[in-house]
C-alpha cells in the first residue's frame, strides 16, 4: 500500500434510531448529505435497526448482502463519494441474530464486515439481568482493514471493555480503532469515557465512538456523548448526552506515531509467567 494520508476528515453522526430500517435510511441519507465533503461518514451501533422487542427484529431482518440499510449505505457512499463505517445493524444468522458492522468504501462496495464479539451478558444490582447471547450469536474474529489512511480496527460497544482485543489491534499498527455504541445510562456515566480514554492511551491510536442518544421507540433511553479521542487521551469531540447532532473534523494521523514515540509500551511489552502463592 502506498504511503498513508495524513489527514482524514471525519462526520461522525450522534443518532437516536428508530424500529424501521426505511426511518433510519431517512436519517442516513439526510447524514450522508451533510458529509459529503469529508472522507468518513461514521455510524452508531445499531444505525439500521434498533428495537428491544427481538421478535419484532427477526421479522424485519435479513442477510448482510440483502439487508435494505446496508444496501442503501453503498449507495450513498458511492453518490457522495465517501467511505461509510456502518457502526453495526442486527442481521440474520441461522435461529440467532448477528450484531453486525460494515466499512464502506467511496465507490460503494463493503471492504470489510465485523460481527461483535464479546455479549452484553450484565447481572446490575436490582434490575433484570441483560442476556444478549440468549438471542444473538458472538462473532469470532478480529477484523484490521488497511486504509489509505493506514489501519482501521473495527469493533462494536461491550468490546470496549476487553482491552486485550484493542492491543492485539495496536500491535499490528491500527491506526483508529472504532468502537460505535448504544450505552446504558447508567453504565455510560460511570465507564463510558473513562474507557474510551484508557483504549485511546493504550494504544496510541484514534478513538472514534459514535453513539446512540434519548429515549427511543422501544422504550430504551442510551447515553449519547459521541466522542473523538485522540492517541493521547484527550477528547476532541463530545456531542453531548441530550440530542442527536452530527460533526465533522479533520484528524492527524501522524499524532499516533507522535504518541507511541513517546511511550513506546508495545516495544516495551514483555513476556511474563504467573505465580500463584498460597500463604
Amino acid at each position: 500500500m502506498n504511503k498513508a494520508k495524513s489527514f482524514l476528515k471525519v462526520s461522525m453522526l450522534q443518532m437516536q434510531s428508530k424500529t424501521t430500517h426505511q426511518d433510519n435510511i431517512k436519517t442516513l441519507e439526510t447524514a450522508a448529505q451533510k458529509a459529503k465533503d469529508a472522507d468518513l461518514l461514521v455510524l452508531p451501533e445499531y444505525s439500521g435497526l434498533l428495537d428491544k422487542n427481538v421478535a419484532e427484529v427477526q421479522k424485519s431482518i435479513t442477510t448482510k448482502t440483502k439487508d435494505p440499510f446496508i444496501k442503501a449505505c453503498c449507495d450513498l457512499a458511492k453518490i457522495h463519494n465517501i467511505w461509510i463505517h456502518i457502526g453495526s445493524t442486527p442481521i440474520k444468522s441461522g435461529k440467532k441474530i448477528l450484531n453486525h458492522s460494515a466499512l464502506i468504501n467511496n465507490h460503494g462496495f463493503v471492504v470489510a464486515s465485523y460481527d461483535k464479539i464479546h455479549m452484553f451478558d450484565i447481572f446490575p444490582v436490582d434490575r433484570k439481568p441483560i442476556i444478549e447471547s440468549k438471542h444473538y450469536k458472538h462473532g469470532e474474529n478480529a477484523v484490521l482493514v488497511d486504509t489509505p489512511w493506514g489501519g482501521w480496527g473495527m469493533s462494536i460497544c461491550y468490546d470496549l471493555r476487553f482491552p486485550h482485543l484493542y492491543r492485539s489491534y495496536a500491535q499490528n499498527d491500527a491506526k483508529v480503532l472504532f468502537i460505535p455504541s448504544a450505552f446504558t445510562l447508567h453504565a455510560g456515566d460511570a465507564h463510558w469515557e473513562v474507557l474510551l480514554r484508557a483504549r485511546a492511551i493504550e494504544t496510541g491510536a484514534w478513538v472514534i465512538a459514535a453513539a446512540q442518544v434519548g429515549k427511543h421507540e422501544d422504550g430504551r433511553e442510551t447515553y449519547g456523548h459521541s466522542l473523538i479521542i485522540n492517541p493521547w487521551g484527550k477528547v476532541i469531540v463530545d456531542l453531548g448526552g441530550s440530542k442527536t447532532n452530527q460533526v465533522s473534523i479533520a484528524i492527524d494521523i501522524s499524532e499516533v506515531e507522535q504518541a507511541r514515540s513517546m511511550i513506546p509500551s508495545a516495544k516495551n511489552r514483555q513476556t511474563f509467567g504467573f505465580k500463584h502463592i498460597y500463604s
